[in-house]
C-alpha cells in the first residue's frame, strides 16, 4: 500500500496515522507552515493524540539532526529552520521580511523584553531619549503589544512584547533569553 492509500484509508475509517504516514503528513504540514505549529493544532489537524505528535516530532528532531535544516522548537510550536552556520548562505538567496532592527530598536526592544510590563514614559526614561517612533514601529512588526493600563492618572499603556517576537529571535519561551548582566560588570567589559 503506497503512503497516499494509507493516508486516504486513515482518513475514511477514521483511524489515526501511525509510523511513517504520520511522520510524513507532519512533515508536509511543517513544510508549508508560515509559523510554528503546536502540538494541540497538529493533534487537532491529524486527529492524532498528542502523546503520537510529541513522539512523532521527537523521532523527526532526531532524524533531521545531522541535515541542513533542523527541526525546531519555537514559539510554542515546531518549525523548520536553517542551522546558525548556514545564515550568511541563506542570506545572500533570501533577505528577511524584518529589515534588520536599528540601534534604537534593538535598545527599546530589550528594554520591553526585559522589563515588561513597562510604559512608553519608563522605556524613554531609561533610554534618556523619547521611544515614540520607535514603539510605534515595533508595535508595527508586531514585536512587541499593548499589555494593558496602569492603574493611576492617566492610565499609560504598558507594554509587552508581541506574537513575532519568540519568532523573530528564534526562541521558544521568553525564559530563553539570555541573562542580563549586572550594569557594574558591563561596565567593566568596555574598560580597557
Amino acid at each position: 500500500m503506497t503512503e497516499m492509500q494509507h493516508f486516504k484509508q486513515a482518513e475514511k475509517s477514521e483511524q489515526p496515522l501511525s509510523g511513517a504516514a504520520l511522520h510524513h503528513a507532519l512533515e508536509a504540514l511543517l513544510f508549508v507552515a508560515c509559523e510554528p505549529l503546536s502540538v494541540s493544532d497538529l493533534a487537532k489537524l491529524l486527529a492524532v493524540q498528542k502523546d503520537a505528535i510529541q513522539e512523532a516530532l521527537d523521532g523527526l528532531q532526531r532524524e533531521y539532526a545531522q541535515r541542513g535544516f533542523r527541526l525546531c522548537r519555537i514559539a510554542g510550536g515546531y518549525q523548520f529552520m536553517t542551522p546558525e552556520e548556514f545564515a550568511p548562505l541563506v542570506e545572500k538567496l533570501y533577505r528577511p521580511k524584518y529589515q534588520q532592527l536599528s540601534a534604537a530598536a534593538m535598545e527599546t526592544l530589550a528594554i520591553i523584553a526585559y522589563k515588561q510590563p513597562i510604559t512608553r514614559a519608563e522605556v524613554s526614561a531609561i533610554r534618556a531619549v523619547d521611544c515614540d517612533g520607535v514603539i510605534n514601529t515595533l508595535l508595527e512588526k508586531k514585536l512587541i503589544r499593548e499589555v494593558g493600563r496602569v492603574n493611576s492618572a492617566g492610565r499609560a499603556i504598558l507594554y509587552g512584547t508581541g506574537e513575532e517576537f519568540l519568532s523573530f529571535f528564534g526562541i521558544d519561551s521568553l525564559d530563553d533569553l539570555p541573562e542580563l548582566k549586572d550594569a557594574q560588570d558591563a561596565e567593566d567589559d568596555f574598560i580597557l
